[in-house]
């Protein structure tokens, strides 16, 4: 029997651990702050680099819609505390640090959470699905992802209307779990964040044009079952194109998954 940690052991030791994990985050941060994009403008950059839309209600396996509805809201008041941020050469991006703890008292209400490979319901849930929008936008530029949190390798839900390749999400928490990105070029980059009544909408911004274009694959996914275990297998790859010549320049790795299949996938394999 596996030992557990000191958040297992009670619902007391876990609220301690997480006051433990943000405190010791927030005191990091102050030590940064200066670096922290912070600045917003009305008037937007004149050169789109990606546009992305993202379907807000979605059903996920055997969650509630009423959650869906909630996320809506959470997304309805994060979505504006992002909009129009400058993220000038030099500058990191934090998630985090513009919306900041969300709570009931903000307006913020129980959608869904994965905790240890579960889907639950918790105050603020659904905000992944804002940071996994910004960080497919980033991956079609050459900003550094400094901070980027997985889901530890599961596939939690089925596949419903997909439209970017899987292993690309984002796991947060707050503080302490961020999504952050750097700039370290000389083109100032502006985010633009917005909700429909039914989607979240994004645009990644910049100063001036990338003399380079970016594509995401994913190649050999496949499924396949080990003893009673199901496992979601594919590589996904970042291309990167000159714009001129149309040679490619580079290719990476962005992503090799091997994730646990937690529903029925019986019909995959």
């Amino acid at each position: 029997m596996s030992r557990k940690l000191f958040c297992e052991i009670s619902p007391l030791a876990y609220k301690f651990s997480t006051l433990k994990c943000r405190t010791v985050r927030s005191m990091q941060n102050l030590f940064i702050s200066r670096s922290f994009s912070k600045s917003k403008q009305e008037e937007l950059l004149p050169v789109v680099i990606y546009k992305h839309n993202s379907l807000i209600r979605r059903k996920l396996g055997n969650t509630q819609m009423d959650l869906q509805e909630n996320k809506a809201v959470n997304l309805s008041l994060s979505a504006p505390k992002v909009n129009g941020v400058l993220i000038r050469p030099g500058e990191t991006f934090s998630f985090w640090e513009l919306v900041g703890n969300v709570t009931t008292a903000k307006g913020y209400k129980e959608g869904v959470t994965i905790t240890k490979g579960e889907a639950k319901a918790g105050v603020g849930g659904g905000l992944c699905q804002f940071t996994n929008l910004i960080h497919w936008m980033v991956l079609h530029t050459p900003l550094t992802i400094v901070e980027h949190h997985h889901h530890d390798q599961i596939d939690l839900f089925p596949d419903f209307n997909r439209q970017v390749p899987f292993g690309t999400g984002t796991s947060i928490l707050y503080n302490y779990l961020d999504y952050r990105f750097k700039n370290d070029s000389d083109v100032t980059y502006q985010l633009v964040t917005y909700v429909t009544d039914t989607h979240l909408c994004g645009e990644l911004r910049a100063s001036d044009k990338l003399p380079v274009k970016y594509h995401i694959t994913t190649e050999n996914e496949h499924f396949v079952r080990i003893d009673d275990t199901v496992y979601r297998r594919g590589q996904v790859y970042r291309t990167c194109i000159d714009k001129a010549t149309g040679n490619e320049i580079s290719r990476e790795l962005i992503r090799d998954n091997n994730a646990r299949v937690l529903y029925d996938a019986s019909h995959l394999v």
